[in-house]
């Protein structure tokens, strides 16, 4: 997937808010426009009917009179009344030649339009239209009235109307956004709470909750964070007991294959041992030449016991309740020394005091480190081991590192490391394994002080 750039969300929602108000202000602008337009045009339209009919009284009362003089058509009445600033008045014969005109001048402006409104303006808009109106009388047409204003002062017009409304949006547009912003950020505050509590779930605190929001859509998500939470940590618990029982079950029948270990093959390999060496005086006597047989039954047998030995020590190994968890891992470790015959080395160092350590957290720290020995011993094959197992504050850190290799698929993916992380997750612990920074591999766990107060594993009846 594409990693998009993130931006705030209250500064998104304002600069919405922002377009929204500006395109707000650009149509009232617009409808400004069109109105003023639309009314000067009709302006111009009536100011050329009044003067159309005014030209035709004008021509009915010379008819009336009968007067030989004419000073026919005569715009000075009417202008007096309708003149404005850059209006024109003309009246046009029906040869097309304007026969009068009169034109106000146009005020230089104080703040003329710039140009690229003036171009806008004239582009959009028709600021000098004529306004044409035929003098009619007695149905015989005598010309038109002209009415017409200045481009200039109409532009002059719209852009004074439109600078109101440009300064009212510079002025309203800043303050709204900056409105909008801290509203926004007042209620998205809780936001902050939320994603404090998503952290700290994701951290395995899972007693972390939520409390009451004002909004409604928070509030809905207060609620089902809290569902979720509370869901999850009933699981979690589920989940832990349940691996409990099962290391407990687990842990009873390896007791018990230990047992039968050492009461069947274990008494048979000695029986093997005493035939072998009867056998041995009787063939001295009648057949010396079975002597080395004998002797080779006697060693195989000797190997075997020898061999069942470390299998009934790595099934039931040293009672850690009885012993403490600092004796039973120095005698774990010194019996690797002593098997290894110089190939692989171990050291153990400790930090704390681990006496009063539940028998619950002692032995699965036993079982962790056991395994961890044994494929760094037989997986990794690594020369070197560490380990050390500190007494923190409010957890129990183990950390155990090797050179050996540290892309063997049999020390990641192994049923070792499987049953390490089953103890590990019954405590609510966490455990890592990585390639070390030096080479090798790195193993870490750490055990909260809290799992002590949980109950001792349970015994198969």
């Amino acid at each position: 997937m594409w990693n998009r750039p993130r931006s705030d969300l209250k500064v998104r929602l304002t600069l919405r808010v922002a377009a929204i108000s500006a395109a707000c202000f650009a149509a009232i602008s617009a409808y400004f426009l069109i109105t003023a337009d639309r009314a000067a045009h009709a302006r111009i339209d009536a100011i050329a009917v009044i003067v159309a009919k005014t030209l035709e009284l004008q021509q009915g009362k010379i008819q009336w009179v009968a007067s030989p003089r004419s000073d026919f058509p005569n715009l000075d009445p009417v202008s007096t009344y309708v003149m404005t600033p850059g209006l024109c008045l003309a009246f046009r014969g029906t040869s097309g030649d304007i026969l009068q005109r009169f034109c106000s001048g146009a005020p230089t402006p104080a703040n003329p339009a710039p140009q690229a409104f003036a171009a806008f303006y004239h582009g959009m808009f028709d600021p000098g239209r004529e306004a044409v109106r035929p003098v009619i009388v007695r149905g015989a047409k005598l010309g038109e009235v002209v009415v017409s204003v200045d481009p200039a002062v109409q532009t002059a017009d719209a852009w004074h109307e439109a600078g109101r409304l440009m300064l009212a949006l510079a002025i309203a547009l800043p303050l709204l956004c900056v409105l909008v912003y801290a509203a926004l950020a007042r209620a998205l505050h809780p936001t902050r709470m939320i994603r404090t509590g998503l952290e700290r779930i994701a951290a395995n605190d899972l007693t972390t909750r939520l409390p009451p929001f004002d909004l409604a859509e928070l509030s809905a998500i207060r609620d089902v964070f809290n569902h979720l939470a509370e869901s999850l940590d009933t699981a979690l618990a589920e989940r832990a007991e349940l691996t409990r029982k099962l290391i407990a079950l687990q842990d009873e029948e390896r007791r018990h294959l230990a047992r039968e270990l050492h009461d069947e093959f274990g008494q048979s390999l000695a029986a093997i041992r005493a035939l072998a060496a009867s056998a041995r005086q009787t063939a001295a006597q009648d057949c010396p030449s079975l002597l080395s047989e004998c002797d080779g039954i006697a060693r195989t047998a000797t190997g075997m016991m020898e061999t069942l030995r470390g299998t009934l020590f790595r099934l039931r190994p040293p009672d850690v309740e009885e012993l403490g968890l600092v004796a039973s891992l120095e005698g774990l470790v010194a019996g690797w020394n002593g098997r290894s015959r110089g190939e692989t080395r171990f050291a153990i160092r400790f930090n704390g005091t681990f006496e009063t350590l539940p028998a619950t957290i002692s032995a699965s720290l036993y079982r962790i480190v056991q395994e961890a020995l044994t494929n760094a011993a037989k997986h990794a094959g690594a020369t070197k081991v560490s380990l050390e197992l500190t007494m923190r504050a409010d957890e129990i850190a183990l950390a155990i590192d090797d050179d050996g290799r540290s892309n063997d698929p049999a020390a990641k993916s192994g049923m070792g490391l499987l049953g390490m992380r089953e103890r590990v997750a019954a405590l609510r612990g966490r455990l890592s394994f990585e390639a070390g920074p030096s080479g090798g591999t790195a193993l870490r766990v750490a055990i909260p002080l809290a799992a002590a107060d949980q109950p001792l594993l349970e015994r198969a009846a």
